[in-house]
């Protein structure tokens, strides 16, 4: 359906592709995986026609019509986010559009001199809704925001007063309700609930047509795609499989590159060693001759390219009290909306514990009443003996100074440590070199996340309190996170929608629903193994 040939593309002065070649054959889930700035977008862009490569050509069968989703949504506003997932479907959503224009116009008191006019032109507007199935439309509309987690009012509301990251699942279900022959899907996981995530992995699954997508989630993509296109120098490298067989692939072909390297280096060091030893000798000149000719025609293996992959290490961190945090009868509300009522919570040294809830259930409340972001109505949130507490929460990466660079940061908030531990502080959380010199309002979503974890796990604290933490990771910078969260032996208590990052991570977890808080001694695997669910919200 798609092929990509012999693609050669530079952005600037940086190289992405040299004589690349994939494809994507109908009924193929892909997943397009590769470093940050390797390239992926580019190439979803240039599938479109977005963008053209330098050399090669991308070429698209005959009547496949795409749809893509990409993280920029542009402008939204003026109609209800039905209307505007409709608009993807074509002329249907112009004629939804007049027909409501109509029934506005039908209860107006103030038409009522052309009341003939507009019910005969409704007929007509009706019929033409009906013959292009528009009701079903509708209704299908409304499925794939409902499962999107949108209630009737967010549906029927103006998508203007969406905050971005719902404006996005407006964009997402546009493309998903059009169907087209190929999905290009850039991140469709990001800004999603667990809820709404679970739902989007069974619709892909049932999904006929092609799909290529990227994603930062390793156990969303594990179950939905069949082949992983990698991005890696400039090359396009497909393997057959989900996520984790091509890390297992990939470290496997490594491993043979690396040996197939040593075994050349080996020889090369024994044929020069006899070159230089006879060179100087002329009964040895016609062997030293075919031995040099014999050099120059070796084709050489290149040793395997090294990852850079972030490092993060925890220094240890002073011992707390048995009792962490103690929550006692806590009540607190948002306008008429009770969130918690007789809340009881207990956390205890070294108990890690993952928060599950639906939207709206609670799960950062309960952070910001345990960080004293927020106050309880009544009843008493207390830290115990000796808690140094550390907190990741999204709205910290926006008060980053952005005029300030990497270095700077790190310096303004320990001016004592001195520039050699606080670079190498930088090089553990993937700044190293010249990255200490960017300014902090260039970095990406990850960088900021970086940033922020490096300033907070410097000095370390005995609890840490994460919220949503791995949303702007990649895939290795967020492996090596677990890796090293798993290896910290303080307290934790955070909020994630990442199926690996829960099950690595947690012993506890406690479970905020309408019928009750509940809580489950064991991680996360077991929970979903108790109850059946992946996720509150799913539960029957």
């Amino acid at each position: 359906m798609i092929r990509i040939e012999n693609i050669s593309k530079q952005l600037s002065h940086r190289i992405l592709f040299i004589e690349a070649s994939a494809a994507l054959n109908r009924g193929e889930k892909v997943g397009l995986v590769g470093p940050n700035g390797a390239g992926k977008t580019t190439v979803f862009r240039m599938i479109t026609g977005e963008e053209q490569p330098d050399e090669g050509q991308v070429s698209v069968d005959k009547g496949v019509t795409i749809g893509y989703f990409n993280q920029d949504v542009g402008e939204m506003e003026g109609r209800s986010a039905v209307a505007e997932v409709m608009n993807g479907a074509g002329p249907v959503s112009v004629v939804a559009a007049e027909l409501h224009a109509l029934e506005t116009a039908m209860v107006d008191p103030e038409r009522m001199d052309e009341m003939d006019e507009i019910i005969e032109r409704y007929g007509e507007v009706q019929a033409r809704y009906e013959e292009l199935d528009g009701y079903a439309l509708d209704g299908r509309a409304r499925e794939v925001l409902a499962g999107l987690s949108f209630t009737e009012e967010m549906m029927d509301g103006d998508v203007g007063a969406l905050s971005g990251g719902w404006k996005m699942r407006v964009a997402l279900a546009r493309i998903l309700l059009m169907r087209p022959d190929v999905m290009l899907l850039d991140e469709p996981s990001n800004h999603l609930d667990l809820e709404s995530l679970i739902w989007l992995e069974a619709f892909l699954k049932t999904y006929e047509g092609a799909l290529l997508m990227t994603s930062h989630d390793r156990e969303f993509m594990n179950r939905i795609v069949n082949k992983i296109i990698e991005i890696d120098s400039g090359s396009l490298n497909s393997y057959s499989g989900d996520y984790t067989f091509y890390e297992g692939q990939r470290a496997l072909n490594e491993k043979h590159q690396l040996a197939q390297f040593e075994r050349q280096q080996a020889m090369l060091a024994k044929e020069i060693k006899f070159i230089e030893r006879f060179k100087a000798r002329a009964s040895h000149a016609s062997q030293v001759q075919s031995r040099v000719k014999k050099l120059d025609k070796i084709e050489r293996v290149e040793p395997p390219k090294r990852r850079q992959a972030v490092s993060f290490d925890f220094l240890p961190a002073p011992r707390s009290g048995e009792d962490v945090i103690v929550i006692k009868k806590v009540h607190k509300k948002y306008g008429s909306r009770t969130i918690y009522e007789d809340l009881d919570f207990t956390v205890r040294r070294k108990e890690r514990w993952c928060i599950m809830g639906i939207n709206g259930a609670g799960k950062s409340t309960l952070l910001k009443l345990v960080t004293g972001s927020t106050n309880p109505d009544l009843g008493t949130v207390a830290l115990g003996a000796s808690v140094k507490m550390g907190y990741f929460a999204q709205h910290a990466m926006d008060v980053l100074d952005g005029e300030s660079t990497v270095l700077e940061m790190l310096e303004n908030q320990f001016p004592r440590a001195g520039q050699p531990p606080l670079r190498a502080l930088a090089g553990c959380f993937g700044f190293s070199g010249d990255d200490v010199e960017k300014r902090c309002r260039v970095l990406s979503g990850g960088e900021k996340a970086r940033l922020v974890m490096a300033i907070m796990l410097f000095d370390p604290p005995n609890l840490l309190v994460l919220d949503e933490p791995t949303n702007h990771l990649d895939l290795d910078t967020k492996e090596m996170l677990i890796k090293a969260l798993s290896e910290y032996e303080g307290t934790m208590l955070f909020v994630s929608h990442d199926r690996h990052f829960l099950g690595a991570l947690s012993n506890r977890v406690l479970e905020l629903t309408p019928d009750g808080i509940h809580q489950y001694g064991g991680g996360y695997t077991e929970y979903v193994e108790r109850t059946g669910q992946e996720a509150p919200g799913l539960r029957s």
